[in-house]
């Protein structure tokens, strides 16, 4: 069968990618094509855009590239279209993929399955409607979910659990941490590692990364080690870094993951990647306007969290400094209550466990990739 994915940033490129290879082991006849990543070329298929020349985030980048965005919206239509595939599978990313799914739904008979839901719970509720509309098939990988699309919005979906678990599952296997070879091939000294994660945008990058750094270099018995995202130039780090202490590792954060003893880190996968790993962490998320969004967060947001790690275990168990506490003073001062207050560290690394035991076992990718080739099948004949 032929399956059309559409991703728009480096986390949605890796669970594609295993969604997949997961489709071609009960699927020898799948063809594949899509916007997406090099982890999805890797397994096969035709790319016709990097998610690179999709991802703008914020109001003003978004503005400044308007005509971009709708031509790659208006190329995304047609290629499908032309292409004529068995099913479009979206990958989060909803900005994009709901207008898709519209167009699709309303000018084709091609299923539209949604494969990693759009976070309509925590803003855009009314995006339920479209998602209703449009959609045929919906897949979550986050278990609360359930009752927010299913007991508020009579909307039924598949949840599969999350292939988070699988990726950092897999890699741990085939992986065993061996601190001084680490260190060794990348250059690092035998100091223990904060790691920071600063967002796979550039944006966030520069919002978070310089702060990130200027907090954690008050820790001189530690190395800063930076997890370059997939889609940003290293050139684009280097007017951060200039004069700093912090050693850019690019296609290694797993690895670096797997040696840190804590890490900053700012919301999105990787909070729970890093849970995951078992590093204390400090959630950072600043934003320009930072009073103002704040007070917001507050009045709009319909949760209480905004890291994974938190909404899955229904709870505060990693610090979240966002908008305007997210400051280098507060930052320093969660870093060294992670690093050198035992019982507090002892305290996240519980709530981690209880975060592993609510997601439970691996196999998310199988688990969806079953669903949608019997669904396929079924609609073929």
């Amino acid at each position: 069968m032929k399956y059309y994915l559409i991703v728009g940033e480096a986390s949605g490129d890796l669970h594609a990618s295993h969604l997949m290879a997961a489709l071609k082991e009960i699927d020898s006849n799948a063809q594949f094509r899509f916007f997406g990543g090099d982890k999805m070329a890797a397994v096969g298929g035709e790319m016709v855009k990097h998610y690179r020349e999709l991802a703008y985030m914020g109001f003003i980048p978004v503005l400044m590239h308007l005509k971009t965005i709708f031509a790659n919206m208006r190329l995304c239509k047609q290629d499908i279209v032309a292409w004529q595939p068995d099913v479009l599978i979206l990958v989060d990313y909803p900005g994009f993929n709901l207008n898709i799914a519209k167009y699709i739904h309303s000018n084709t008979k091609i299923p539209v399955y949604y494969y990693i839901s759009p976070k309509i719970w925590a803003w855009k509720e009314y995006r339920i409607k479209n998602i209703k509309r449009d959609v045929d098939e919906l897949f979550s990988i986050l278990p609360f979910e359930v009752d927010f699309f299913e007991g508020k919005h009579h909307y039924p979906i598949h949840y599969v659990g999350n292939p988070t678990l699988d990726e950092v599952s897999a890699f741990q296997t085939k992986h065993q941490p061996d601190s001084h070879h680490f260190a060794m091939s990348n250059g690092l000294t035998d100091k223990p590692i904060i790691a920071l994660l600063a967002g796979s945008r550039k944006q966030e990058i520069k919002d978070n990364l310089p702060m990130m750094i200027e907090a954690a270099q008050s820790f001189g018995d530690y190395q800063m080690v930076l997890a370059g995202a997939p889609g940003i130039d290293p050139d684009y780090y280097q007017q951060y870094l200039k004069g700093k202490e912090v050693k850019l590792l690019f296609n290694k954060t797993y690895s670096l993951l797997q040696h840190a003893d804590a890490a900053l880190v700012t919301s999105g996968t990787a909070t729970l990647e890093t849970a995951l790993f078992r590093v204390p962490q400090v959630v950072c998320y600043y934003m320009s306007f930072g009073k103002i969004i704040s007070f917001l967060k507050k009045m709009v947001l319909s949760v209480k969290y905004i890291s994974l790690v938190n909404l899955i275990a229904g709870k505060e168990v990693v610090q979240e400094l966002v908008a305007d506490r997210m400051t280098v003073d507060n930052t320093r001062d969660e870093l060294s209550k992670i690093l050198n207050d035992k019982t507090y560290r002892q305290q996240m690394l519980d709530g981690y466990q209880e975060v592993a035991e609510i997601l439970g076992t691996p196999g998310a990718p199988r688990k969806a990739a079953e669903i949608i080739v019997e669904k396929c099948s079924t609609d073929r004949r």
